[in-house]
């Protein structure tokens, strides 16, 4: 099965999306479920419009979602707040929102420290078991 991997954006109003390696495939939303429906009519059409099919969406294929940081901490807003994401990255909470507002690009370091931080949670929480 293929996977094809679909970048997420921020822009100044909504999500921006767009097929990493398969030019022609483009979505926007102002939510997740909007950019995945329009990432998908894209596909669809996509398929429809063209007389030559990539060999990524020939078979079985499968969407994976990636955010760039802006995106992801925009889109987790509401669940992970400026506050904790700062306790889990040692990242101040004025810099989480300069990248969350678009005003400053984090550098690869600190994107890989907000992802390996994030990952480690994700293991603390799976290991949970609650009576």
């Amino acid at each position: 099965m293929e996977h094809i991997k679909i970048i997420i954006e921020k822009s100044a109003d909504h999500l921006n999306a767009y097929a990493e390696k398969l030019a022609g495939i483009y979505g926007a939303g102002d939510t997740m479920a909007e950019v995945e429906a329009s990432i998908e009519q894209s596909v669809a059409l996509f398929k429809e419009c063209n007389e030559v099919i990539p060999p990524e969406l020939a078979g079985d294929y499968t969407l994976v979602y990636v955010f760039d940081v802006p995106s992801f901490l925009s889109h987790y807003d509401k669940i992970l707040s400026r506050a904790a994401l700062s306790r889990l990255t040692d990242i101040d909470q004025r810099q989480l929102g300069h990248y969350i507002q678009g005003l400053h690009k984090p550098r690869k370091d600190k994107a890989k420290k907000i992802e390996q931080a994030l990952h480690q949670l994700g293991r603390e929480l799976l290991a949970v078991e609650l009576v």
